[in-house]
Order: structure tokens, then C-alpha cells, then sequence
């Protein structure tokens, strides 16, 4: 059995099979409380103030809800979405831990290594990042109190600056493609912020950079600009 063998018959069926029941025990406790609270003590909310919330909330991340798992999979993986959609914060933080792991590594992502090693560089960065939680629970909020506010607003900063420097990573090993998929992703936050499209345009801008991006690259593929 070659390795394609062993990563599509045992490996991937073994991630299904315990991804699948573990995010179904973590949606289980994440509604644990509200349960709790409404069979236990027979505290319930009417529904309109339920429905209010729900509408509330849709509006603003009902889009994502189907756009992110679609947008990161061919980065991540199957493993690597299991664990990153338990854990969080990924488009901040294990999207950027997964490529910069695949760069280290060399491998593509998309392709069975690249996957692999996405999963790795996400469960290395869950850890990491609980045990920074907890010690920014404990002393954190103390040290940025005492920190001069330019510092505090450079912060914000950070996120931006840590996309760039991943886009540049990957620009140089595709130097026709990376400049027209940048004035691509320009052109759709510009259109977004020019109010001529829906609220709802800006959820789907980077399913849409993504798709363009990729529909870009098999063009150039096949007129043969890109190997």
C-alpha cells in the first residue's frame, strides 16, 4: 500500500470518523449552558427576542457560515477544518500557521503533504496559542494597560502586516500570477467600499478573491504562462 493508498483508505477515514464526533460533543457543550438554563431553572427567552438575536446574527456572519469552510479547505485540509472551525480564530491565526508550515516544509497546498503538514502547523498552533491565553489571562491585560498608546494602536496593525508578509511568501514562487491576483482582491475591497453593492458583498469578497484567483491561474495554466 504507496502512501495515497494509506492517506485516502485509513488516514482520512480515521479523521472523518473522529472530527465528526468531536465537533458534534463540542456543539453538544457549547449549548450545554443555554440548555442548562432552560430545562434546568426554566430560564427560556421568548422566541421573538430569539429570533431577533438569530436575524441579528445571521446578518453578519450568516454568509461566512458557508464561505469560510468552502475558502479554507483547499488550505487546510480535512483535519486541518475540524480542528481550526473547534478552535477559532482562523482566518486570523491557523490559516496563517498552516501556509507558513507548508512554506517551511516546501510542499503545496492542496496536495495530500499539504495537508498533512497544515494539520500540524494548526494543532501546534492551538497549543501555542492556549497556553499564550492563558498567560495573557493572567498578566496580560496588566502589561497593555501599562503600554504607551501609540504602541496599543500599532497593534492593530498586526494582523494586516502578518497577510503581507504570507502574500509575499507566496508571490515569489508565482511572480505573473501574484500581481494580477492582488489587483484583484484591491478591486473587489474598493468595490465593497464604494456602496454601490449589497451589505452582504463583503462577506462573500473573499470567496470571491478566491475563485477568481483560482479560475485565473487555470487560465494562465492552459495558454501555458504559468507550469
Amino acid at each position: 500500500m504507496n502512501a495515497n493508498e494509506i492517506y485516502n483508505q485509513q488516514y482520512i477515514p480515521f479523521i472523518v470518523r473522529w472530527g465528526r464526533r468531536i465537533n458534534w460533543t463540542a456543539m453538544a457543550l457549547c449549548f450545554s449552558p443555554a440548555l442548562v438554563l432552560a430545562f434546568v431553572f426554566d430560564l427560556v427567552p421568548p422566541v421573538s427576542a430569539l429570533a431577533t438575536a438569530f436575524v441579528a446574527i445571521a446578518s453578519v456572519v450568516g454568509v461566512p457560515w458557508f464561505v469560510e469552510p468552502v475558502s479554507y479547505f483547499p488550505i487546510i485540509g480535512v483535519a486541518g477544518t475540524y480542528m481550526a472551525f473547534i478552535a477559532g480564530n482562523i482566518g486570523n491565526l491557523r490559516i496563517p500557521c498552516a501556509m507558513v508550515a507548508q512554506k517551511v516544509a516546501g510542499v503545496e497546498p492542496g496536495t495530500n503533504e499539504g495537508s498533512i503538514i497544515a494539520t500540524l502547523g494548526i494543532a501546534v498552533s492551538i497549543v501555542v496559542n492556549t497556553l499564550i491565553l492563558t498567560a495573557g489571562v493572567i498578566a496580560g491585560a496588566a502589561v497593555l494597560q501599562r503600554l504607551p498608546q501609540e504602541v496599543t494602536a500599532a497593534l492593530q496593525f498586526l494582523l494586516p502586516a502578518l497577510f503581507g508578509a504570507i502574500f509575499a511568501q507566496f508571490a515569489a514562487q508565482r511572480l505573473k500570477l501574484s500581481p494580477l491576483v492582488l489587483i484583484i482582491c484591491i478591486a473587489l475591497v474598493l468595490l465593497g467600499k464604494s456602496g454601490l453593492m449589497p451589505r452582504w458583498f463583503g462577506s462573500i469578497s473573499t470567496l470571491l478573491a478566491v475563485a477568481l484567483s483560482i479560475g485565473l491561474a487555470v487560465v494562465m495554466y492552459k495558454k501555458g504562462v504559468l507550469k
